[in-house]
């Protein structure tokens, strides 16, 4: 008898969870659910500022092993507004770091090389212009050169994204007010022609500088001018071996574009690039060296946020590098990991929002609507 009255208790409760509202009676009738978000929210929630993060190659295995590696913490945690992008080029399930960060930076699905172009390969407008559109001051920072994949993307279209001395020219007239990373040789000495891309930058208003005439935390920029800083002549090198810029470089670029910018904002780009070259090497150590010292940004970032009130920042990643796997018999302290490949692979990668308007970065959506995100999140609606 027991038995039987249980079995029908349950047969009740959970024909209740499943029946339709017209056999329960009012007290027992759901509230309705809340109302979706709509797409665009009103400009009185709108950013001022927009602070951008790319973890090259940083999938969700490479935070877990860099959380776990650092006493199971990481900044990213401080964020609720979490949601999952879908990183396919046009041409190919996988994508290269050219077709992703164009898709985020200009909206458009691309082939793998291509540099701000369309399947067509037509030049295509990226956030940051549309940025600048709305008289916003901008930056891009990266441990990979400036005239790498996805800092190209924000200010360069080319066919082929090793076509570096070419990309290297479009930073002649972009009007990015604050740029920090490698590849000092492609802008003085370059083989496809005579320029010298430095003294074209200076005669442009800039301010250009190098790793070795001064340390990027000896320098503080003039308000009244751009800023160039190339911290290698070709590749940096990893944060294991002696790099040390990136943080002084971001907090120097989120300081100096929010004083420069006075009451338009910002958008900054900052990409921590060697995540994804380890990711290649097959590397644990570099993928977490690397991922850990891009948590500080990270962390940086949500404090300048959290003390501004004015401020989106969007963590993500282009994609995922080496097919990361932690494996049995781990530790916190010592994790055995497997990698299926020294490529990149097609898993989905999380995109992390905090500030105002992040709650617009939730659910599973196509890589491109980052871009539509971040657009529709600026001032107006410039188009």
């Amino acid at each position: 008898m027991r038995r039987y009255i249980i079995l029908t208790l349950a047969t009740i409760l959970f024909g209740i969870g499943c029946d339709t509202q017209q056999n329960m009676t009012p007290s027992t009738v759901l509230p309705p659910p809340p109302p979706p978000l709509p797409p665009l929210v009103d400009k009185l929630d709108k950013p001022e500022n927009i602070i951008l993060l790319i973890g090259d190659g940083m999938g969700l295995t490479q935070i877990t092993a860099g959380m776990y590696t650092q006493g199971n913490r990481t900044e990213l945690e401080r964020i609720k507004c979490i949601g999952l992008q879908k990183t396919y080029a046009d041409n190919d399930v996988v994508t290269d770091s050219a077709a992703s960060a164009t898709a985020f930076a200009c909206g458009v699905k691309t082939y793998n090389t291509a540099i701000g172009m369309d399947r067509d390969t037509l030049p295509v407008k990226s956030i940051l212009k549309f940025a600048q559109d709305n008289n916003m001051s901008t930056g891009l920072i990266a441990t990979s050169t400036i005239v790498h994949a996805t800092p190209a993307c924000f200010f360069s279209n080319n066919k082929y994204r090793r076509n570096y001395e070419e990309i290297a020219a479009d930073m002649v007239g972009s009007d990015v007010d604050f740029f920090v990373g490698g590849g000092k040789k492609y802008f003085e000495r370059r083989t496809i022609d005579d320029r010298n891309l430095i003294d074209e930058l200076k005669k442009d208003g800039y301010v250009i500088s190098d790793f070795a005439q001064k340390d990027i935390v000896d320098i503080t920029p003039a308000l009244d001018k751009k800023f160039g800083y190339l911290t290698a002549d070709t590749d940096p090198i990893p944060v294991s071996g002696g790099r040390d810029y990136l943080i002084p470089a971001s907090e120097l670029g989120l300081e100096y574009l929010d004083a420069k910018s006075a009451d338009n904002g910002f958008f900054i780009m900052i990409e921590g690039s060697q995540i994804d070259w380890g990711g290649h090497s097959n590397l644990l150590d570099y993928v977490v060296s690397e991922f850990m010292e891009y948590d500080k940004v990270i962390g940086m970032a949500l404090d300048f946020a959290d003390k501004d009130g004015k401020t989106l920042v969007v963590v993500t990643a282009d994609h995922e590098t080496g097919g990361l796997a932690i494996q049995p018999g781990s530790t916190m302290d010592s994790l055995e990991a497997a990698f299926t490949t020294t490529k990149h692979s097609g898993t989905m990668v999380p995109v992390f929002a905090y500030g105002p308007g992040a709650e617009n970065f939730q659910g599973i959506y196509e890589n491109t609507e980052i871009f539509e995100k971040l657009k529709n999140l600026l001032p107006s609606e410039t188009k």
